[in-house]
């Protein structure tokens, strides 16, 4: 069998998106519990970019890229769940923004028929992290009230959707007519135009005067005092990014001024303890995209060659929905 190579995106020094650089790669035979995949597809995330600046500490050089989708095209011994042909999905995974990925076979999802692959590649990191944030770090339920920060972008419309359908009402925030349109179509309940408003946690307050149950911030500086300030009493902030730059150390007593507060740091590898929760995870978010009940909005394709543009769209907040490198 002819040796596998194609191009690779490749960090080779810590930085900015103008480090990057494409360089042809071999793709090593799988070993034991591999699985060799042609990408079809890749997830632009902001896990990447941390990794990239050093905020994630990682050896370089490395190929980035956390999650994709594409079709298997050879197996390592002791692999039994999937076959040359098999079209997966995946996430948490360094090393995906390539021609061809090798993954450990145990972090590959078999993608339904009903759902392309870029699509696959798209949900599969932000729609887990939409999920645990409602199943498991703050639970919606009926008549929760949630604050959704960025609602126009990868995870902010996902989560938009997912707690509607588990009963939850939605405040969300986006920056703009067009954002704040696409959150009031996706299902929520108030949307805030946080360019349009002094103080987003009195804006907030004016629809839920109570305060929140929970926010859902994963844009961080710049929203972090607005979500502490909009929680009800022993009401739960989970930061779950920094879009917007990394949140300072703060005074822990404000959480008891607030009415004893909750404030956690959740990330998706940890929510993905398992392999039976790996599957729950991602095989309830893909059976939603297929069955229609989950949309998932590309905002943007670029080719390998163009992912710093990519990146520096992501990073400016100048996009809504998920960003993709493709072939």
């Amino acid at each position: 069998m002819s040796e596998r190579h194609g191009p690779a995106l490749v960090v080779p020094r810590t930085g900015g998106s103008d480090v990057l650089v494409v360089e042809d790669r071999s793709a090593p035979a799988p070993g034991r519990g591999e699985a060799v995949v042609e990408v079809a597809a890749v997830g632009v995330n902001f896990i990447d970019v941390y990794q990239r600046e050093g905020v994630y500490p990682m050896d370089v050089p490395f190929v980035l890229g956390n999650e994709g989708a594409g079709t298997v095209v050879a197996v390592g011994e002791g692999v039994e769940h999937l076959a040359p042909g098999d079209r997966v999905a995946w996430a948490m995974s360094v090393g995906s923004a390539a021609r061809y990925a090798v993954r450990a076979a145990d972090t590959l999802v078999t993608v339904p028929d009903a759902v392309d692959l870029e699509t696959a590649a798209a949900v599969m990191l932000q729609g887990m992290t939409a999920h645990y944030l409602t199943t498991s770090t703050f639970p919606v339920g009926s008549g929760t009230t949630a604050l959704v920060h960025a609602a126009a972008g990868g995870v902010g419309q996902l989560l938009v959707q997912m707690v509607r359908a588990r009963g939850g009402v939605v405040v969300a925030t986006a920056g703009g007519p067009e954002k704040c349109a696409t959150a009031e179509r996706l299902g929520a309940d108030h949307v805030i135009d946080y360019r349009a408003v002094d103080d987003l946690a009195a804006a907030v307050r004016e629809v839920a005067p109570r305060g929140v149950d929970v926010a859902y911030d994963g844009v961080g500086r710049d929203t972090f005092d607005a979500s502490l300030a909009s929680l009800r009493p022993r009401g739960m902030l989970a930061l779950f990014g920094a879009a917007s730059g990394q949140v300072p150390p703060f005074d822990l007593q404000r959480l008891n001024t607030g009415g004893s507060l909750f404030v956690t740091r959740p990330s998706l590898g940890h929510h993905l303890a398992s392999r039976d929760e790996l599957e729950w995870r991602a095989g309830e978010v893909l059976a939603a995209v297929a069955d229609g009940s989950l949309q998932v909005a590309v905002g943007g394709r670029y080719p390998l060659e163009e992912a710093a543009h990519a990146y520096d769209d992501l990073e400016g907040r100048r996009t809504q929905g998920k960003l993709l490198l493709t072939r």
